[in-house]
């Protein structure tokens, strides 16, 4: 299993004695892949690095490594704009769902230890922190834990203070260029691995976003009406308000009253849309925001 840099976290996990961690860092930096390759060697008869040759490291899944994500999804099937952990995907499940967590951690591993990383600690609710919560303070002795966040600010303090945390930061440019020289692909990707292999592996979205948030940006000079239908086809992709923020010097000087209140208001726009409110509103909003005055 191959980790693209993090080579100083990756000297110092399997020396660590703790069983619950804590991987802050940017969207896509490798947090998910090292706690993979993490648990790959605490189960691999080499150890570390794992020797992707045996019989556990062979295995896919694993059944001694589970991941616990934010649902996508609303109880009623609605998709959702804020995911969240929820209580079931944390405590004993009822008849007909998805093994929980801690039923998960009742049984032995079948090699020799168990990770969980649940991703998006921050994104817990408050009934689904609580019941991890409980686990954290005794874990079982085969059990790891990794959770991860942004940031060890966005997780609940009672959380964080019982991980160890690792940072994990940006990956250097030079690094990126192993894989692609492409200026725009690396530009977009800003440190990230994952957001440079989604360009790499479906560049016909990748040109979409590009395209798109190039319109609105465009579109900002020209008056709210342009704006407002360029950000109709925007806000299609997951990622468009973020990437729109990071673009923003390409048309605003960054130390201009006029990009700091660009940025607060796609901020804004974010939370609004993760608080279900309507996108049409919000679209209407962000437009007389961006537009010039």
């Amino acid at each position: 299993m191959r980790v693209l840099g993090h080579e100083p976290i990756l000297e110092f996990l399997p020396r660590a004695r703790a069983q619950a961690f804590l991987f802050t860092g940017p969207e896509g930096v490798g947090r998910r892949t090292v706690a993979r390759w993490y648990a790959a060697g605490l189960n691999c008869p080499q150890g570390f690095p794992p020797c992707g040759r045996c019989a556990s490291c062979r295995l896919e899944p694993h059944p001694d490594y589970l991941e616990v994500a934010p649902q996508g999804e609303t109880r009623s099937g609605r998709r959702s704009r804020q995911p969240q952990i929820r209580l079931e995907q944390i405590a004993p499940r009822e008849e007909g769902e998805e093994v929980s967590l801690l039923e998960w951690l009742t049984t032995h591993p079948r090699y020799r230890a168990k990770v969980a990383a649940i991703d998006g600690a921050h994104l817990l609710s408050e009934p689904a922190a609580n019941a991890l919560l409980k686990v954290l303070e005794e874990p079982p002795s085969f059990a790891r834990l990794v959770l991860i966040a942004p940031s060890r600010a966005q997780v609940l303090p009672t959380l964080a203070s019982r991980c160890l945390e690792v940072a994990f930061a940006p990956l250097p440019e030079a690094l990126l260029r192993t894989l692609s020289q492409d200026p725009e692909v690396l530009a977009y990707a800003e440190g990230s691995v994952g957001r440079l292999r989604f360009a790499l592996e479906q560049p016909a979205a990748f040109n979409r976003l590009t395209d798109r948030t190039q319109g609105v940006l465009e579109a900002m000079g020209r008056g709210p009406a342009q704006t407002l239908e360029a950000l109709g086809l925007l806000l299609e992709h997951e990622e468009a308000l973020p990437y729109l923020a990071r673009r923003l010097g390409q048309v605003l000087p960054v130390e201009s009253p006029a990009y700091r209140q660009a940025l607060e208001a796609i901020q804004k726009a974010q939370e609004a849309l993760g608080a279900y409110v309507g996108e049409e509103l919000v679209r209407t909003w962000l437009a007389l925001k961006l537009a010039p005055r």
